[in-house]
């Protein structure tokens, strides 16, 4: 009997692994596309000048730092869905409400957002920025603010096919819009095949032909596909949904904060590493670049555990809940264990991939990364650590008490103590490394002893309380 058990145990376990590897992959693949997306933008840029690269990164920033909270938004749908289809695996009508209601909520934030995009030129000379880039970027974010409503629309989408477990289509269409980006901003740009040459306003309508392209192939494959037509999704797109529209607010709210605070931590690290010198703020870039490719592995699991825990929640199965956090929190800690590994043991090969390591010109800024980059092999436990941390928290719709944490352990230990070890010892990039790691290390155990807690505190069996 107890041999029984165990097989049986081993088997749901087995199951799990394969379901989350099944869902991660493609969730992992689709967010590298997307990076690839901004990747081939700032390529471009570069093609146009200096002066267009520097503006088209302020305006970058700046539109991001609302974007980011819109993203986390529209990504509470996920874990409403995936409880749904917990609870009743052929659910249809209380689906389409919850995507109805994403639409929705995507279209509310969008106003705000183009209200302050279209300020942006303005906002950058408020902060103290040059006059011509900031008229440069204000400009670019005029254009580039349209691609926010299709690309919060697309999320929407996936966020419904991550939930069916069906992340497939998300991720051609992802990769499509690569060459798609690439193609219109260019020709955009520098002006070929008779278009009119736009420069750095180029890039941001390119931005809005991509988004608009992933979000409209997303929508005929779903209106296409016999088993996904059923849902009808765009059918009395006018109907209200009130109490759905307030609980995706009041799960996605806390997301999209948790979100914000922790990229504004690192614009931030950024401008403080810049005071500190250009070597340093150079090798920084260069770290930081390294740690958010490798991050985009335990961001995909963070994904894909919220919709199995999710789903697990919706079904009333506690064991299935622990089984799905467990079974994504190994996989995102332990490929972020075999990246620090790396970083320790064979930096020159991950920093030749950025910088000529024979060139003396570069010596200095290779100490500086060499240096960063032992700070970053434990930050990047802990990133991994706090990224499927939330994720797993996220499938029981906990949301509030995790942004907290994120607001705390950010902003309230981790820049502080960066900011103090910088400027008031000798250690400084160093220093700034230090609280990032502090920083992420305290959200992640937090966010773990929360997980840990749980049934204590009546996250698995009182979803209202979130």
């Amino acid at each position: 009997m107890i041999a029984n058990t165990s097989s049986t145990e081993r088997a749901a376990w087995a199951a799990e692994l394969r379901a989350t590897l099944a869902l991660g992959w493609p969730l992992i693949l689709t967010n590298v596309a997307q990076n690839a997306l901004m990747t081939s933008d700032v390529i471009l840029m570069g093609w146009l000048g200096s002066d267009a690269l520097a503006a088209g990164a302020l305006g970058t920033n700046l539109y991001f730092a609302f974007l980011i909270f819109g993203i986390g938004l529209v990504s509470a749908t996920s874990p409403l869905i995936a409880e749904e289809l917990g609870r009743r695996r052929h659910s249809v009508r209380e689906v389409r409400r919850t995507v109805r209601q994403g639409f929705w909520a995507a279209i509310t934030v969008a106003i705000p957002i183009w209200i302050v995009s279209w300020n942006g030129g303005a906002l950058l000379l408020a902060m103290g920025q040059e006059p011509n880039l900031a008229r440069d970027a204000g400009e670019y974010m005029r254009a580039l603010q349209w691609s926010l409503l299709p690309f919060l629309f697309y999320l929407v989408l996936r966020s419904f096919l991550s939930a069916l477990e069906r992340p497939g289509w998300a991720l051609v269409i992802g990769v499509l819009a690569v060459p798609v980006n690439l193609g219109a901003a260019y020709c955009l740009m520098f002006g070929t095949f008779g278009l009119p040459r736009l420069g750095l306003v180029g890039a941001g309508y390119g931005t809005v032909i991509s988004s608009t392209f992933m979000f409209l192939s997303l929508a005929v494959v779903i209106s296409l596909d016999r088993q996904l037509r059923r849902y009808h999704l765009f059918g009395r797109f006018w109907r209200a949904d009130w109490p759905r529209y307030r609980t995706l607010w009041r799960i996605g709210v806390p997301i999209g904060l948790t979100l914000a605070f922790e990229v504004t931590i690192f614009n931030a690290a950024a401008l403080f590493m810049g005071r500190i010198g250009a070597n340093e703020l150079a090798a920084h870039a260069i770290a930081l670049q390294i740690a958010s490719f490798c991050f985009m592995v335990p961001f995909g699991f963070s994904q894909a555990v919220t919709v199995r825990v999710g789903r697990a929640f919706g079904a009333q199965d506690p064991e299935g809940v622990a089984r799905a956090g467990w079974t994504a929190f190994a996989l995102g800690v332990g490929f972020m264990g075999f990246t620090a590994l790396l970083m320790l043991f064979a930096p020159h090969l991950l920093l030749g991939a950025f910088l000529d390591l024979s060139d003396p010109k570069n010596a200095p800024v290779v100490q500086f990364a060499l240096s960063f980059l032992v700070m970053a092999a434990i930050f990047q436990l802990a990133d991994g650590a706090q990224a499927v941390g939330a994720g797993m928290l996220r499938g029981l719709q906990d949301t509030r008490v995790p942004m907290i944490y994120a607001a705390f352990g950010y902003w309230g230990v981790g820049l502080p103590l960066g900011v103090a070890l910088a400027f008031g010892t000798s250690l400084r990039g160093v220093g700034i490394w230090i609280g990032l790691a502090t920083g992420l290390g305290v959200v992640a155990a937090l966010m773990l002893w929360r997980w840990l807690r749980r049934e204590r505190l009546g996250l698995v069996s009182l979803p209202a309380e979130a």
